[in-house]
């Protein structure tokens, strides 16, 4: 007895299974939905949103800037990431406000900041030399009688303010000369 297959039939049913799988492929890459290339594209610009992003800088000496840019928002996953490192305050349709605490003085401090003594002995950080009396922030008053005088003619001529540990170590010079109130 000798058996025989029909390997006609079994040709058949692959190539129909094949011209099926085939079929469904064509069907699902060009004409799925009748959704066309353009029309993708048109649904996923109208997901784009531009907003007005405020970035308010505090420092440690109390200035805070602000810096306002115009955010394009292709991802919202993405526009989250990209502002990880700061605080959101506030939030609206077309605006978004974040904050961030900078652990450094302030760039107008660097560049034009002096500490300085006023007339009553008030420790202050001025905007220029302390002749021109623009006090930015005031500290404590000082007994200047206890001050050598070589450091306290240093602070009535200004003493440049030029970076966060000089900024630290000046005021922690003078905190112990600073007049207890009681």
């Amino acid at each position: 007895m000798c058996l025989s297959y029909a390997p006609s039939k079994v040709l058949r049913k692959e190539t129909t299974v094949f011209i099926i799988t085939s079929i469904i492929l064509l069907i699902f890459t060009f004409g799925y939905g009748n959704t066309s290339a353009e029309e993708f594209q048109i649904a996923q610009a109208s997901d784009v949103k531009t907003v007005e992003v405020i970035l308010q800088r505090h420092y440690l000496d109390g200035e805070i800037s602000e810096e306002t840019v115009q955010e394009t928002i292709w991802s919202m996953e993405d526009f989250w990431a990209f502002y990880e490192e700061w605080q959101l305050v506030d939030q609206s349709n077309d605006q978004v406000i974040f904050k961030r605490n900078m652990n450094d003085i302030s760039p107008l401090l660097k560049m034009n900041g002096y500490f300085g003594i006023s007339d009553d002995g008030t420790l202050n950080i001025y905007y220029g030399k302390p002749q021109e009396n623009e006090v930015i922030q005031s500290f404590f008053q000082v007994n200047t009688s206890r001050l050598k005088s070589h450091i306290h003619r240093s602070l009535m001529e200004g003493i440049p303010v030029t970076t966060k540990d000089n900024y630290l170590q000046v005021l922690k010079m003078f905190e112990e000369y600073a007049i207890n109130e009681l």
